[in-house]
């Protein structure tokens, strides 16, 4: 049973909004080591991710999203989380967004920003891709990083991860 408040829902509306009107992440990434394009073919949106790194750690990330409000205020909370964290604890946040798109509640304990905002989005799974699409990108483009690649051999598309309802 969903015991969330018309205020509570208020305030999550507020902060997706903030994060589409607003996005965090923005500022280009000169001589990123990693890039990826991912995209939602079934609504258009369409994300792109640069990260320059420092040892294992995202030292900076750049996330350029054109779409739904979703999916650009999830790319934007990306940015602000993984910004400063080590490749695995960055790899932990993706699956924990992946679990909270899937109706599991996020870990307590553990730094994660506005993503609460989101947890609305599981009762939509049309939109349950919107969200992920970021996280997907990343992840994609890390996955090619411990790989030795500066780019995945192919774009990340929510229509080929598996990991949307």
């Amino acid at each position: 049973m969903d015991s969330r408040t018309p205020e509570l829902d208020s305030l999550y509306r507020d902060v997706l909004l903030d994060h589409y009107r607003s996005p965090r992440g923005r500022t280009e990434v000169p001589a990123p080591d990693v890039v990826n394009e991912g995209q939602n073919p079934l609504c258009g949106d369409e994300v792109r991710v640069a990260v320059k790194l420092a040892a294992d750690t995202l030292d900076r990330i750049h996330v350029h999203g054109k779409g739904c409000s979703i999916s650009v205020a999830s790319g934007s909370m990306m940015a602000e989380l993984v910004a400063g964290k080590s490749m695995g604890q960055a790899e932990k946040l993706i699956a924990v967004v992946k679990d909270l798109m899937h109706g599991k509640p996020l870990p307590e304990g553990l730094e994660t920003g506005d993503l609460d905002a989101l947890q609305g989005v599981q009762k939509f799974p049309v939109r349950v891709k919107c969200a992920l699409l970021p996280w997907m990108t990343l992840e994609d483009a890390l996955r090619a990083r411990r790989q030795g690649q500066v780019h995945p051999t192919a774009p990340t598309s929510t229509e080929t991860g598996g990991e949307a309802p």
